[in-house]
């Protein structure tokens, strides 16, 4: 059985929720250690959950568009 749209979006917005609080929860420990700007920044980009993240809201985003 395949998800509906709705099911597809709310993962999607589930999604972007937690990565927002990974991020926030990154920044704000990174700050507490005083790391650079530039430091904080490469962990974000470097951060392999992040990563993992983004790849699935763009799979989910991408199953949406091929449904339509």
């Amino acid at each position: 059985m395949q998800p509906t749209n709705q099911e597809l979006n709310d993962s999607i917005k589930e999604l972007n929720i937690y990565r927002d609080r990974l991020r926030s929860e990154i920044i704000n420990i990174s700050q507490k250690l005083r790391m650079s700007q530039a430091k904080i920044e490469a962990s974000l980009k470097e951060n392999n959950e992040l990563k993992k993240i983004e790849k699935t809201i763009k799979a989910i985003t991408s199953q949406i568009n091929k449904k339509n």
